[in-house]
């Protein structure tokens, strides 16, 4: 007989590897903390707020329609680094306090993080770059 108050155990590669790949729309969130976190929320209002852009502004650059969206996956990349970088301990402690299980990750979630630091580090350089492109030369490089 199972015991009622065990939960589902959070596997933090999984968790990782959804910031990664969908960090964003906030996916992580919703597999950590469900439908009511509020993270989760606005990572999903980046959607709208990049509609609300293109709309109120159609002769904008389509970087800044666009900037709601890459800050939101910004966001996730640097949350697949927070993630797995997290101590086994420390992660059972806050997702799988009553679980039944202990965390053991391994070299997957290595992989995501060199990939979440590549991929995040050079996203976070070019958004960098092409808005100072656009703010103080008026896009003259591209």
């Amino acid at each position: 007989m199972t015991d009622l108050h065990q939960t589902r155990h959070k596997n933090k590669t999984l968790a990782a590897f959804l910031a990664f790949l969908c960090g964003g729309l906030g996916l992580q969130r919703l597999y950590l903390r469900g439908w009511r976190d509020p993270w989760l929320w606005a990572h999903l209002a980046c959607l709208p707020a990049a509609l609300l852009v293109a709309l109120a502004a159609p002769q904008a650059d389509n970087f800044y329609k666009l900037l709601p969206i890459i800050v939101s996956g910004l966001a996730g990349f640097l949350e697949a680094l927070v993630i797995g970088v997290t101590a086994d301990e420390k992660w059972d402690a806050r997702y799988n306090p009553r679980s039944g299980r202990q965390s053991d990750t391994h070299w997957p979630v290595a992989v995501v993080l060199v990939a979440s630091m590549m991929i995040g580090s050079g996203g976070l350089i070019a958004t960098i770059s092409r808005l100072f492109d656009l703010l103080y030369t008026g896009g003259a490089y591209g």
